[in-house]
């Protein structure tokens, strides 16, 4: 295989693990505002979805140069909803 193939098949790689990161940190994003919604509304929420892509996003972090995201604790998102007011 020539370089310059190499070399546009490992870009293509990273290409796609990148906009797969983006999809999945929209989807965070997403998720971590209904939480947010919900909270100031005082209804139940539970921030298993956020999480559970958070480590999809981390599992992504370990093999390439995407940024690491940190687990949402209910208490995180109260904190902040407690800014809001």
């Amino acid at each position: 295989m020539s370089v310059h193939k190499a070399i546009t098949l490992h870009a293509h790689k990273q290409n796609q693990e990148f906009t797969e990161f983006l999809v999945l940190d929209q989807k965070r994003e997403s998720y971590i505002k209904e939480a947010v919604q919900l909270c100031k509304a005082e209804k139940e929420f539970s921030t298993d979805s956020i999480n559970q892509v958070t480590m999809q996003i981390n599992v992504l972090a370990n093999e390439r140069l995407i940024p690491t995201r940190k687990l949402v604790t209910p208490e995180m998102i109260r904190s902040y909803v407690g800014t809001l007011v």
